[in-house]
């Protein structure tokens, strides 16, 4: 892994995106581009940094922009990958969207249906659904 590789403006945009866990289609759509072209400027970012898996992209991109040392310690790699998810969620659980029903204090519902089949005994009873409220 080359932590001093130098990207594009447009290659740190996308390494950028893909960093944060975004798909090829979600960077295309982002910055209007094809998804082709992400796929092509993917490919040139791993070939400039070194490194095959988008796992290797995110670990690189935080510890160059984030200032996190390659050569930390397990324990204190672990602390700092579980200050960066704390950070994350945080900022995800606190964010303005509508649909997050937990700041509203609403619980989410379920309905439940059922359905009940009557067979008929005899072919030429007729299967009234009503029939129950007219006796």
């Amino acid at each position: 892994m080359r932590l001093k590789a130098e990207l594009t403006r447009r290659e740190g945009e996308v390494a950028e995106l893909l960093a944060w866990g975004a798909s090829k289609k979600e960077v295309a759509e982002r910055l209007f581009i094809s998804a082709r072209t992400v796929e092509n400027t993917a490919r040139n970012i791993y070939a400039k940094i070194g490194i095959q898996k988008a796992t290797e992209l995110c670990v690189w991109w935080f510890c160059t922009k984030c200032g996190v040392p390659v050569d930390l310690d397990p324990l204190k790699r672990a602390f700092i990958a579980t200050a960066l998810l704390l950070v994350m969620g945080f900022h995800e659980y606190n964010g303005n969207n509508d649909d997050n029903y937990l700041l509203r204090g609403a619980r989410p519902t379920t309905a439940r249906t059922t359905r009940t089949l009557r067979r008929a005994k005899d072919e030429n009873e007729n299967i009234n659904p009503f029939n129950n409220l007219i006796a």
